[in-house]
């Protein structure tokens, strides 16, 4: 892993096997969070904006605002109030679970996972 060696998009898509405009996205989203840089022009590409060390999956989950586990319950969304008892419980239950996860995620950075290979 080069850290500062920049990479274009289409390479990136390219090793992942994904579309460029899919790749482009995300890397938009990691450079909007603070984890990536990127350039324009014949030399451009996106490199890490920080130490690969300080950026944890914690860190790169949280930035793409995606959720695996905690799902939001809207409030009275049934008529029965055992169903909403219920459902907030477990609601409440997820946010833990998902409180977990990013704890998890915050103790691995993605040099440990370049240093995995």
């Amino acid at each position: 892993m080069t850290p500062t060696k920049m990479r274009t998009s289409a390479s990136i898509a390219a090793h992942s096997g994904t579309n460029a405009v899919v790749v482009r996205r995300v890397l938009g989203t990691l450079k909007d969070a603070g984890l990536l840089s990127s350039e324009k022009g014949h030399a451009g590409g996106w490199r890490l904006a920080r130490k690969p060390e300080d950026i944890s999956l914690a860190d790169v989950y949280l930035a793409l605002g995606e959720s695996l586990v905690a799902s939001k319950v809207a409030p009275n969304s049934s008529n029965c109030s055992l169903e909403d008892t219920l459902q907030n419980k477990v609601a409440d239950v997820l946010q833990d679970v998902e409180k977990q996860l990013v704890f998890q995620l915050s103790q691995t950075s993605i040099l440990d996972i370049a240093n995995t290979r």
